[in-house]
């Protein structure tokens, strides 16, 4: 074909005469798509499901990162159930041994980091602790703190996003799950709980849990646990799992299975006993061992469940599709604003 010049080319179409554009009309017929095959046949191996094994390889070399906060009262066993849950000693006691801990005046907020490695698949683990949240006589504004803390995390992932040259993999720092240890008082939530939850669960994932629940009786638990369930939805309280993010029928019902535990019932112990030939973690009583992992005694399983065997994954979609987004849109509304 022929180059034309930019001056001899014309936005308008050309000019049609009556009789033709009545004939053009008439041959026009509706355009309809072709339905879209299902699915297709192969007729012999070709490999696609070998994407699986090349995305494990790429992630076993590559690793991932996992943030984990722990908020709650001093003494209700945070530090000892985050080394229960990963099965080391990676609370920040561990790592400031032989020091004196006293309650700081203030809400102080410490992490601490560790490489966790499991058949040929490394974890960088951050674990947040929060010493000194609701110590106080006067606990107003307690929050604060942490909010602060995690609106920054994503402020940090932000800045490292919008850069002209960015890193090929940002290092990803927000927190994914926040674990709030609930005291078991047996009776119904504290306005500095319901406050807590309220504000923090529009930011970040938020998974109650009942403390030391050795101290409760099978009943007392029971009921703790309902009052509690009433609680949030009186005050509409969402915690993870939302129900709103329930897109796949499967996730839907699985996850209504664990809002009917919500919060769980928890035992943490960082110290091995021998129960019948086999050496268990759990706690030593004049009455027996608590064995930790065992469901008849405590939910520990089912929290541990939840963070890391079977919602993982989905805890670091929520936070960067969800609550980083959230942010994200609102810094950026900000910025371009008037």
């Amino acid at each position: 074909g022929s180059i034309l010049e930019p001056q001899e080319r014309s936005m308008e179409p050309p000019a049609v005469p009556p009789e033709e554009e009545e004939e053009e009309e008439e041959e026009e017929m509706p355009l309809t798509a072709a339905p879209s095959p299902v699915g297709c046949q192969l007729f012999g191996y070709v490999g696609i499901e070998a994407v699986l094994d090349q995305m494990k390889i790429k992630t076993m070399k590559m690793g991932f990162e996992f943030n984990i906060m722990v908020v709650g009262q001093s003494g209700l066993g945070k530090s000892t159930m985050v080394n229960t849950l990963f099965k080391s000693k990676v609370s920040r006691k561990a790592s400031q041994p032989g020091q004196e801990e006293c309650i700081p005046k203030t809400v102080q907020l410490q992490c601490v980091t560790h490489v966790i490695e499991e058949k040929g698949v490394k974890m960088k683990l951050t674990v947040t602790d929060t010493p000194g949240f609701g110590d106080q006589i006067n606990n107003k504004n307690c929050w604060d703190p942490i909010i602060k803390y995690i609106n920054e995390q994503y402020e940090r992932y932000l800045r490292e996003e919008i850069l002209i040259t960015r890193k090929r993999k940002i290092p990803d720092t927000r927190v994914h799950v926040c674990v709030y240890f609930v005291p078991p008082t047996g009776h119904w939530l504290r306005p500095l709980d319901l406050e807590f939850m309220r504000r923090l669960s529009k930011i970040v994932n938020v998974v109650p849990v009942i403390a030391k629940a050795d101290s409760l009786t099978l009943e007392e638990r029971a009921e703790f646990k309902q009052r509690i369930q009433e609680d949030l939805k009186a005050h509409a309280i969402s915690v993870y799992p939302q129900e709103d993010f329930d897109q796949d029928p499967d996730d839907r019902t699985l996850n209504d299975r664990i809002r009917e535990k919500i919060p769980f019932a928890v035992v943490g112990a960082d110290q091995e006993h021998q129960v019948n030939g086999k050496r268990v973690l759990g706690r030593k009583t004049k009455w027996g061992i608590i064995e930790v992992e065992n469901p008849a005694h405590c939910e520990f399983p089912l929290l541990r469940d939840l963070l890391i065997r079977s919602h993982l994954q989905d805890l670091k979609d929520i936070t960067h599709n969800v609550h980083y987004e959230s942010y994200r849109v609102r810094r950026l509304n900000e910025s371009n604003g008037p």
